[in-house]
């Protein structure tokens, strides 16, 4: 039971729906935007997509075996159809499925992802099942991201593990419902993390920060909430990292081509730095490795397919742009 990486959330099948015929319609800042439909109206779509066993804990999963960890995810399924084919996409992954719970006649988490451009707006449903974390051993490192809104129990149940095992790392990634709980009733969590990961606009929403702020001054905010080391990332203008000592800024690896979808981009940037860590390297290192497989991902259908080997990040890393590397600008 000494994995490398346990992560630990919700898991899903997304179904990815190609849409063309909308628009969007955007504020002067492009932060907050709609997606237009005709109302009323047949919309046409150009095909759907299933993905099984995904959401960002199972993304992680995935992500860490594939780059040779050995992984395992603590997960809740129902006993239907869906949760099968489910439990078989990770077992085809080479993820370890012993810690994952099936209820019987309950449903699977099942989405809708309205995909135009390559951008997704996502229709989500976490069914409420009944939470209980059990005895994972002594992991390197636990991922934690997004569960349902009933799970506040389970919350604490998970921080009370690891403060008996404090040799676990853990990484926080949270979900929506993780932020719409807040700072306070997650406090223990976010003092417990090794690592914390967001963006610009979940940073500003968990801070309850309106206005505009640098991004120094609100990484600073964010690591004064308890996690040792935070990463902010900011699409695919880059991201920034802050240690408590020293603020690192990583560009994107460029696109051999225009993003396809976006959806997981998030997801493999957080889970590619962890294992990196997990692996050993340092900050820097890990801040090298991240953007690749982000770059990657962003080139397929949903968030899984594009994720990379070890050797084939490390092929890329190799062949990178000279000025692709982390940059000191703190």
């Amino acid at each position: 039971m000494n994995y490398n990486f346990v992560a630990i959330g919700d898991i899903v099948t997304d179904a990815f729906i190609r849409i063309k015929d909308a628009s969007l319609n955007c504020d002067i800042s492009h932060e907050h935007c709609t997606l237009c439909f005709r109302f009323g109206d047949k919309i046409p779509y150009e095909f759907v997509k299933v993905v099984r066993a995904v959401g960002n804990s199972a993304n992680a999963a995935v992500s860490a075996s594939r780059l040779g960890l050995k992984s395992a995810f603590v997960t809740n399924l129902g006993d239907d159809q869906n949760g099968k084919e489910c439990l078989e996409e990770l077992q085809k992954n080479k993820v370890v499925t012993d810690f994952i719970t099936v209820h019987k006649g309950e449903k699977t988490n099942y989405h809708y992802v309205l995909w135009f451009e390559a951008e997704r707006t996502i229709l989500v449903k976490h069914h409420e099942y009944k939470y209980s974390f059990s005895d994972i051993g002594n992991p390197k490192w636990v991922y934690l991201s997004s569960l349902a809104e009933n799970s506040l129990p389970y919350h604490n149940e998970i921080a009370v593990y690891l403060k008996k095992h404090p040799d676990i790392k853990l990484a926080f990634q949270p979900g929506t419902f993780q932020m719409k709980l807040g700072f306070e009733k997650l406090r223990e969590l976010y003092g417990l993390s090794e690592l914390f990961f967001c963006n610009i606009q979940e940073a500003k929403r968990i801070l309850d920060i309106k206005e505009e702020i640098e991004i120094i001054p609100l990484i600073v905010k964010m690591r004064a909430l308890g996690p040792k080391i935070v990463v902010i990332t900011d699409g695919p203008k880059g991201a920034y990292v802050y240690d408590g000592n020293e603020t690192w800024f990583m560009p994107p690896y460029p696109d051999s081509k225009p993003p396809y979808d976006r959806t997981g981009a998030g997801d493999s940037f957080a889970s590619t730095f962890t294992s990196a860590l997990a692996y050993g390297k340092d900050i820097p290192e890990a801040l090298q490795w991240a953007p690749i497989n982000s770059m990657s991902v962003v080139q397929k259908i949903g968030a899984q397919e594009g994720l990379l080997s070890r050797e084939s990040l490390e092929t890329y890393l190799k062949h990178a742009p000279k000025d692709y590397s982390p940059r000191k600008i703190l």
